[in-house]
């Protein structure tokens, strides 16, 4: 299972929110680039990237400090989030050696355009699905859909979605570990791999995903984001890399 450290982007710096309120927020650093050097320093083989005023704005707002990245890293694959809702945004931030784009609002309320972005950009497109209680939430997680997470999911099987993640916005950031038997859920439910994402806070939350990664209908979870308590101490990524890889070499 690989463990991915999400640099949340506002207003230029990095930030942690709670549970995605935008006057909720924790500021970890002014610098996203030598931010970004940190983890990869520590080991990480992917970045997330969040423009959180783009999810709000509907359109990039902190795309300076995202193509910064991608040019200091450009082995490093490197999957972006927050505003993307055109073809043009998504070529654009592939053209700055971006990897991944992730559609999220745009996907829920227009799921044929997530169809349409992955013929344009085979391989390059993951769906974000942010829910609360099994609903899915749009808008920087402003607005509740009614759409529940399992039955949107299928909707995308057939359209070549690299992965979905999932984050379940009731722990994220809160540090109470992540909503394993949800993710799980949805695991089993559709044929695409799952990045869990929210709530995990130490050793203990990467041995318990871990311990289920693979399991699910064909590709389980293959990943984990993580945000605050990496930033906050409570999580060596390093660590949980190791950790991670551990379990994952002793259940093959």
């Amino acid at each position: 299972m690989l463990l991915i450290p999400a640099i949340d982007l506002k207003d230029g710096r990095c930030v942690r929110l709670r549970q995605g309120r935008m006057e909720d927020e924790t500021i970890f650093s002014d610098d996203p680039v030598e931010q970004a050097a940190r983890w990869v320093g520590e080991g990480a083989r992917r970045l997330h990237l969040v423009d959180l005023n783009g999810a709000f704005a509907g359109e990039p707002v902190n795309g300076a400090a995202i193509r910064a990245i991608a040019a200091r890293f450009p082995d490093l694959p490197i999957q972006v989030g927050g505003g993307i809702r055109d073809e043009a945004t998504i070529a654009a931030y592939l053209a700055a050696g971006v990897s991944y784009c992730i559609l999220g609002t745009q996907a829920v309320q227009e799921p044929a355009f997530v169809a349409r972005a992955c013929r344009a950009f085979p391989g390059r497109i993951i769906v974000g699905l942010d829910a609360k209680d099994g609903q899915v939430a749009i808008k920087g997680w402003a607005e509740l859909t009614g759409h529940r997470v399992e039955t949107l999911s299928k909707r995308f099987e057939g359209d070549g979605v690299a992965a979905i993640v999932y984050t379940d916005i009731g722990r994220d950031g809160m540090m109470t570990g992540p909503n394993i038997p949800a993710t799980l859920a949805l695991a089993a439910a559709v044929a695409i791999p799952i990045i869990a994402s929210g709530g995990i806070t130490n050793s203990d939350d990467i041995r318990a995903l871990a311990a289920v990664a693979g399991r699910g209908a064909e590709h389980g979870i293959v990943a984990a984001i993580t945000g605050r308590a990496i930033y906050e101490g409570t999580l060596d990524f390093a660590a949980g890399q190791r950790l991670a890889d551990e379990i994952a070499a002793a259940n093959p």
